[in-house]
């Protein structure tokens, strides 16, 4: 097979090309260390939501349908998304759960973890072309799918959609390179997307749409053990180990 170097692609390397996997695609693992921690500290600037505003929309999706399938997975109703042009949203779900208290703790759980488990699961498609391809066509259907079934506020029924037009763009590129970086940086975004606001983990209550109402980790403290700064803490820990361990499996050699 003829050997093939795309100058213009700066992850590409001449060297490592063999056409067959995904390996010779991936990028460098310290740039996708360097997007996390830099992502993450953006996020607890003012600035940073204006600088990263796609994926600070991108984060919100993913925290409102953890929450919303979490919901449905533990016999609720979820009846909407709502998402506004600052980055805020929320999800609003009825009917009772499985495992009552621990049921709604895991609901409220499924916010901030639920986006760090999908990403951990989309870097690890990266291991393969196919896979991250695969992964893009899932990630834009569901993106256009949530806005044609759970989407409600005018905001949501554009951003949303749009999203999901730009990452089956990707898909369906002629570039396998692009792809495997394009998933990559997306699971690296969904890790960290639980740091999208910190205090926000470590905080009880929060103002959320107009109304004081609990935080995740308060909800989380109220129908089980423990404080809700335990609760924020653990989640953060949990996330970043997700995202730890998934790289280092997609760069076993």
């Amino acid at each position: 097979m003829t050997n093939r170097w795309n100058k213009d692609n700066p992850f590409d390397d001449p060297q490592r090309w063999d056409g067959s996997d995904s390996k010779s695609d991936r990028v460098g693992l310290t740039w996708l260390v360097a997007a996390a921690i830099a992502t993450s500290l953006l996020w607890q600037l003012p600035i940073g939501n204006y600088i990263l505003y796609p994926f600070s929309i991108l984060a919100t999706w993913f925290h409102e349908m953890g929450h919303g399938l979490m919901a449905m997975l533990l016999g609720g109703n979820f009846q909407q998304l709502q998402m506004f042009p600052n980055g805020s949203g929320f999800a609003v779900h009825s009917g009772s759960l499985f495992l009552g208290p621990v049921g709604r703790a895991l609901v409220a759980a499924a916010g901030p973890m639920g986006p760090p488990i999908a990403g951990a699961l989309f870097i690890l498609a990266s291991r393969s072309r196919q896979m991250a391809r695969y992964a893009l066509l899932f990630l834009g259907a569901m993106l256009i799918g949530s806005a044609l079934i759970w989407v409600r506020s005018l905001f949501g029924l554009v951003a949303v959609p749009l999203l999901g037009a730009a990452v089956l763009a990707i898909a369906f590129s002629g570039y396998p390179w692009l792809r495997v970086f394009a998933i990559q940086f997306l699971g690296v975004q969904a890790c960290v997307s639980t740091y999208h606001q910190m205090d926000y983990l470590f905080t009880r209550q929060a103002n959320i749409g107009g109304q004081v109402l609990l935080s995740d980790s308060g909800q989380i403290a109220q129908n089980l053990l423990l404080p809700y700064w335990f609760w924020g803490g653990l989640m953060a820990i949990a996330s970043l180990l997700l995202l730890v361990k998934s790289l280092q499996i997609a760069y076993r050699n």
